[in-house]
């Protein structure tokens, strides 16, 4: 991919993203009102409108789709021969985006114990997948905005993703050092 085409693929996704977001927000305007969410679904505290998500998710799309750019291009080796996103990259996506989706199903049909074990299962994942970036986030917000709106889950995705990185970042490689000096200890020596 071009440097030229580069910020038109960034453009056309976040265009794309507020033309879904904006139709979402037609529906809801002519079937009872657009929604607003309480902060932890709570009277007591203050909604958060979902016009708010006509803003966040095309400039979080722009924004995390740089993140993905960047981070591509500077870990391939010839970045003027890819034409297409790396698997991983893809896959991580389309995971986040099902378990955003799962989560949100799971809270609406008021299965909140799965919600539970979903949401705290995030952090067992963030030893094995570095669900600390930016296609995760993005995934992860767009599987629950039809839902719950962008706001409260951009939030609840960036406290996530911070988890995640010390998670990742700095326990993982403790524990795999403490795996690693127990395999040898227990391996007889010959």
């Amino acid at each position: 991919m071009s440097e030229q085409q580069r910020p038109r693929l960034r453009v056309y996704l976040a265009g794309l993203v507020m033309l879904a977001e904006l139709a979402h927000l037609a529906w809801e305007h002519f079937h009872g009102g657009v929604t607003s969410h309480h902060i932890l679904h709570r009277a007591d505290m203050p909604a958060i409108s979902n016009w708010w998500s006509a803003l966040v998710l095309p400039a979080l799309t722009w924004f995390l789709t740089g993140r993905i750019q960047r981070r591509i291009a500077l870990h391939s080796d010839s970045s003027e021969g890819r034409s297409t996103l790396p698997v991983s990259v893809v896959a991580g996506f389309v995971g986040a985006l099902l378990f955003g989706i799962s989560l949100s199903v799971a809270f609406t049909n008021n299965f909140e114990s799965i919600a539970t074990y979903l949401f705290q299962g995030v952090l067992l994942l963030a030893i094995l997948l570095p669900i600390y970036r930016a296609e995760y986030e993005l995934g992860f917000v767009l599987g629950m905005t039809f839902t719950f709106g962008a706001v409260l889950p951009t939030a609840a995705g960036s406290v996530i993703g911070a988890l995640s990185a010390v998670v990742h970042l700095f326990l993982r490689p403790v524990l795999v050092r403490l795996w690693k000096s127990v395999s040898r200890r227990r391996s007889p020596s010959v």
